[in-house]
């Protein structure tokens, strides 16, 4: 049995492994095998042996120049039965629904519109004790997690709202452009996004980034619930299932997982 066991573990991380690759070369276009093993942080021979499989099956090729490989004629014919027009609120709404299962809080998945952030999707959990419906609603850039997130990783758009009013929502409302900045460079460095009643009195939230084929940050992923809950200590225990949650959405969004 545990050997049964371990064979469907090995066969799942090939199959990601696979889509990983697949994901590499929709990236770049072309990539030889030391630079897909590079990028995913796999050995070589994984690697070759993958491309081995996927060549064989018409979804890699390669290129003219030889150790080269680039996507197959077979990826244009799996794509061609997608009729389904990409959704980003779909295809995050599984990992949503384990996310606030998981932490009881609300789960709210928001992209970034215009000067604020667009809620598209939301989950709330067993504990959440707020009737507050986030779905269409936008929200303040510089006064939500998940605003913090997108100009952290906008440097363009960060400019024009700095250079801009920042208005105060509540007395915890980071209305000073330096103290935002400094805000801005500290998410960059831990690659998530905290708000402690800067929106509204009693709510807190924390924010991870859900990132495309490009690892551009695209949307981000939410937990957000009353201040007595959400404390920083309870940051540190919702943030991995968070994290977890958003790497999920990515690859789904066409992200390659790494390892």
């Amino acid at each position: 049995m545990v050997n049964e066991r371990e064979g469907r573990d090995s066969s799942v991380q090939s199959v990601n492994r696979a889509v990983s690759i697949l994901q590499v070369l929709a990236r770049h276009g072309s990539a030889r095998v030391t630079d897909i093993a590079a990028e995913l942080d796999v050995h070589k021979s994984t690697v070759s042996r993958l491309l081995g499989t996927l060549e064989a099956r018409g979804l890699v090729e390669q290129s003219a120049a030889r150790g080269s490989y680039v996507l197959g004629d077979g990826i244009t014919l799996i794509a061609a039965g997608a009729a389904r027009r990409h959704d980003l609120a779909l295809v995050s709404r599984p990992a949503c629904a384990e996310l606030a299962e998981a932490v009881g809080e609300t789960v709210t998945v928001t992209i970034p519109d215009d000067e604020a952030v667009l809620s598209i999707g939301q989950v709330t959990g067993s504990a959440a004790i707020s009737t507050i419906n986030w779905l269409g609603r936008r929200s303040p850039l510089h006064a939500t997690s998940s605003g913090k997130l997108f100009l952290a990783y906008s440097p363009e758009l960060a400019q024009e709202v700095l250079a801009g009013e920042l208005p105060a929502y509540t007395a915890h409302t980071l209305t000073d452009p330096a103290a935002l900045r400094a805000e801005l460079e500290r998410i960059r460095a831990r690659d998530f996004a905290v708000t402690n009643e800067e929106q509204e009195v009693g709510l807190c939230a924390i924010s991870a980034p859900i990132r495309d084929l490009e690892g551009d940050v695209v949307a981000a992923i939410t937990v957000s619930g009353p201040s007595f809950r959400v404390t920083p200590e309870a940051v540190e225990v919702i943030l991995p299932t968070l994290q977890a949650a958003a790497a999920r959405i990515s690859e789904r969004n066409g992200y390659p997982r790494k390892g």
